[in-house]
C-alpha cells in the first residue's frame, strides 16, 4: 500500500519550494570622520536642544508648539491609528471564538392554504445556542508576518512623529531667529535714515550759504530716499517671518507676542558633531527608513504565504430546544478542518509577490539615500559653520573700519576738509557693515540650528 502523505508534510514540502527573503544589507559604510567638523567631538545628547541658545523666549515657544501644533497632533493621530491596525494585525493569531443565542417563532398565516386547516393556528418555537471557535493554522507565517508589519509600521509613524516635532521645532527656532534678526535690521535701517537726514539737515545748511552745490543736496536726498525705501521691505520680512512663526505655533499673528528680547540675546553652543555611524541611531527620518524596510520585508512574506495553502480548525459546542428551558439539556459538538489552496488566479497571488519584493526593494534604496542624506546634512551645516565664523571674524574688522571711516569723513566734511561725496561713500559702507553683521549673525544661528536638526537633535532610539 501506497503511504499517504500527510498534511504537514506537504506544507512543508511546498514551504521549502518558495525560496527566502532578500537580504536588506544596505551594504554603506559610514565614513570614519565628518570631513568639516573643526574638531571630533563627542556628541553631547540635549534632548532640549533649543535651550542651548539662551533665550527664555524661544524656550516657552518651543514649549507652545509642542502643545498647540497641528502637525504634531497629527502625527500622533496617526501613531494610534497605526498601533490599532497592529491590534488588528495580531488578532488572527489567536482562535477567534464567538457566540450565538437564537430564538425563533414560526406561525402559518391565517387564511393560507393547508390540507390540515387544524393546523393554521400552530405556533412553532425553537431556540438554540452555539459557542464556536475557528483558527487557522499559521504554517507559513503569513499571520505573523503581517502582525510583523504592522509593528514596525508603528515603530515607522513614532519614528514619523519624532521627524515631524524635529523639524517643527527647529523651524519655530529658525523664525523666531529671522523675525529678532529682521527687527535689528529695521532698527539699524532707521538709525542710518536718521544720520542720513541729518547730513541733509548740514548739506541743506551749506547749500543756503552758498558753499555747497545743488548736486550736492540732490546727492544726499537720493541717498535719504533710499533708504526710506528700505524700511518697509525690512519690514515686510519681519512681519512675514513673525506670521509664519504664528502659524507653526497654531495660532493666528494677533494673539502672538514675542516680548522685548533682542536678536543678541541669542547665543549659539559649541556642538560636537560626534562619529558619522553615531547618525545611524540619531536621526528618526533614518530610523523611520529602516522600520518602513523592514515592514516591507514581512510583507513579502505575507505575499508568499498567500500562495499557498491554509488550514482551518474549527469547534462548536451548541444545543436546542423548542423550549427556552430547555435548550441547554440536548448540548451537541461539531468538529470541522478545511485545506484550502489556490488553484488558478491568473497570476494574481505571483504578482501580488512580486509587488511586494519591489516595494522592498524600492524602500531599501530610500533607506540607503536617508543615510546618505543624513551625512550630508551634516557636513553642510558643519560646514557653514566653518565658513561663517571665518567671514565673521572678517567682518568684525571691516564693519569697525567702516565705522571709523564714517566719523571721520564726517568730521571733515563739517569742518570743509572733504567733499560730500566722501561722506556719502562711507555712510553707504557703513549701513551696508552693519546689516551684513545681522545677516551673518543671522545664518550663524541658523547654522546651529541646522546641524542640531541634522544630528537627529535630542532625539534617540530607544
Amino acid at each position: 500500500m501506497t503511504p499517504r502523505l500527510s498534511l504537514l508534510s506537504l506544507c512543508l514540502l511546498l514551504n521549502a519550494c518558495t525560496g527566502t527573503a532578500p537580504s536588506s544589507d544596505t551594504g554603506i559604510a559610514p565614513p570614519t570622520a565628518w570631513q568639516f567638523a573643526k574638531r571630533q567631538a563627542n556628541q553631547s545628547t540635549h534632548q532640549q536642544w533649543w535651550t542651548q541658545f539662551g533665550s527664555p523666549q524661544l524656550n516657552r515657544l518651543i514649549d507652545q508648539a509642542r502643545r498647540d501644533s497641528y502637525d504634531v497632533a497629527a502625527a500622533m493621530a496617526r501613531v494610534r491609528q497605526a498601533q490599532a491596525s497592529a491590534v488588528i494585525a495580531g488578532a488572527p493569531l489567536l482562535p477567534e471564538v464567538g457566540l450565538n443565542l437564537k430564538a425563533n417563532r414560526q406561525k402559518r398565516i391565517s387564511g393560507s392554504s393547508t390540507s390540515d386547516s387544524a393546523d393554521t393556528s400552530s405556533t412553532v418555537n425553537s431556540y438554540s445556542a452555539n459557542l464556536t471557535a475557528s483558527y487557522e493554522v499559521d504554517f507559513w507565517g503569513g499571520r505573523a508576518a503581517a502582525r510583523d508589519s504592522a509593528l514596525h509600521t508603528v515603530r515607522a509613524s513614532e519614528f514619523d512623529q519624532a521627524t515631524v516635532e524635529l523639524t517643527l521645532l527647529s523651524n519655530v527656532a529658525d523664525r523666531y531667529a529671522q523675525t529678532l534678526s529682521a527687527q535689528q535690521r529695521r532698527q539699524i535701517a532707521e538709525l542710518n535714515l536718521a544720520n542720513a537726514r541729518n547730513v541733509l539737515d548740514l548739506v541743506q545748511t551749506r547749500y543756503d550759504a552758498g558753499s555747497a552745490t545743488a548736486l550736492e543736496l540732490a546727492q544726499q536726498k537720493s541717498l535719504v530716499a533710499s533708504q526710506q525705501r528700505q524700511l518697509p521691505l525690512i519690514q515686510q520680512q519681519a512681519e512675514e517671518s513673525l506670521i509664519t512663526l504664528a502659524a507653526l505655533l497654531g495660532q493666528p499673528v494677533q494673539a502672538l507676542n514675542l516680548g522685548t528680547e533682542g536678536f543678541q540675546a541669542l547665543t549659539w553652543p559649541t556642538i560636537g558633531a560626534g562619529v558619522p555611524s553615531d547618525l545611524l541611531t540619531r536621526r528618526p527620518d533614518i530610523a523611520r527608513a529602516e522600520a518602513q524596510m523592514a515592514a516591507a520585508q514581512a510583507d513579502v512574506t505575507v505575499a508568499r504565504a498567500a500562495m499557498l495553502p491554509t488550514v482551518t480548525l474549527g469547534a462548536s459546542l451548541g444545543s436546542g430546544s423548542s423550549k427556552a428551558a430547555d435548550v441547554l439539556r440536548s448540548p451537541f459538538y461539531t468538529l470541522t478542518s478545511g485545506l484550502v489552496g489556490p488553484v488558478f488566479n491568473n497570476g494574481r497571488l505571483s504578482a501580488e509577490r512580486d509587488r511586494a519584493r519591489a516595494r522592498q526593494e524600492e524602500l531599501l534604496e530610500v533607506y540607503r539615500g536617508s543615510i546618505i542624506n543624513g551625512f550630508a546634512d551634516v557636513e553642510k551645516a558643519l560646514s557653514s559653520i566653518t565658513g561663517l565664523d571665518q567671514q565673521r571674524q572678517w567682518q568684525a574688522e571691516e564693519l569697525q573700519q567702516a565705522q571709523t571711516a564714517f566719523e571721520i569723513a564726517q568730521s571733515r566734511y563739517q569742518a570743509g576738509a572733504e567733499d560730500l561725496l566722501t561722506v556719502l561713500e562711507t555712510q553707504r559702507t557703513l549701513y551696508a557693515a552693519q546689516d551684513l553683521n545681522v545677516q551673518l549673525r543671522l545664518a550663524r544661528v541658523q547654522a546651529s540650528i541646522a546641524l542640531y536638526k541634522a544630528l537627529g537633535g535630542g532625539w534617540q532610539v530607544l
